[in-house]
């Protein structure tokens, strides 16, 4: 498969690294300083790009690749407010496609099923109350992660005393507060919390390094080559529907 690289950080070259040890050729490299090269042949050529950058070029660089009728896996966040909506109906009747996750981790995919498993049982026992963490880098410039605000969407899909999260400290009882905290080089550690008088229940996922970020866009890439529309995890594994 021929892919292009959107954004060469540290996460760009571990991505790098995981395509062409799995047989896959890199055709094209953007960053910064080359963004001239949205118009080449050689990203044109691209069955799919991988983008990882920030919330204020992730946008323009979904449609500078959509105009050059590329298909987009991304796990940049923090532009779904202002720009979600339009790139989603791109995709169902523009016949643009992004494969969009907020955290590409197999673990997280895996934590992720186990948050919405648990929360639903935890439905049944008033008595909990819920909250969550998320602790990232120093780098990260949204807050609370995209990861964080899809764990909190599980939650309140299957909890039916809580409507809605909000940053910090919850004012009201239907309130499902996400606690951030930015410090060091911490890849990403993501804790929910179930707490009563008796005791406290709590689930956490702990990224040691990029690698099953990585991976997990590299899949995702693979399985987006042949499809089109708006995807996400739950597309490429079936499990996160059940």
């Amino acid at each position: 498969m021929k892919i292009a690289l959107i954004g060469y950080g540290k996460m760009g070259k571990e991505i790098e690294r995981i395509a062409l040890n799995r047989g896959h050729e890199i055709v094209c490299i953007i960053d910064l300083n080359n963004q001239q090269d949205f118009e080449s042949e050689a990203f044109r050529s691209a069955d799919v790009a991988i983008e990882f950058t920030n919330p204020m070029v992730a946008y323009s660089n979904y449609m500078k690749a959509f105009a050059a009728g590329v298909k987009v896996v991304s796990g940049s966040t923090g532009w779904m407010d202002e720009h979600g909506e339009e790139i989603k109906q791109l995709c169902s009747t523009g016949g643009k496609t992004l494969f969009w996750a907020s955290n590409f981790s197999l673990g997280v995919v895996i934590f992720s099923a186990v948050n919405k498993h648990l929360a639903k049982i935890m439905n049944q026992f008033p008595a909990y109350d819920v909250t969550m963490s998320e602790t990232h880098h120093i780098h990260k410039l949204d807050a609370p992660s995209g990861t964080a605000i899809t764990l909190a969407e599980g939650v309140l899909e299957n909890l039916d005393r809580k409507s809605h999260w909000v940053k910090e400290d919850a004012q009201q009882a239907d309130e499902l507060p996400i606690h951030s905290i930015r410090e060091g080089e911490v890849f990403g550690i993501h804790t929910i919390r179930y707490d009563s008088e008796a005791d406290s229940i709590s689930i956490t996922h702990d990224a040691k390094n990029r690698k099953g970020f990585a991976l997990g866009a590299v899949l995702a890439a693979e399985y987006t080559a042949g499809k089109q529309g708006y995807l996400g995890m739950s597309d490429l594994f079936s499990f996160l529907n059940e």
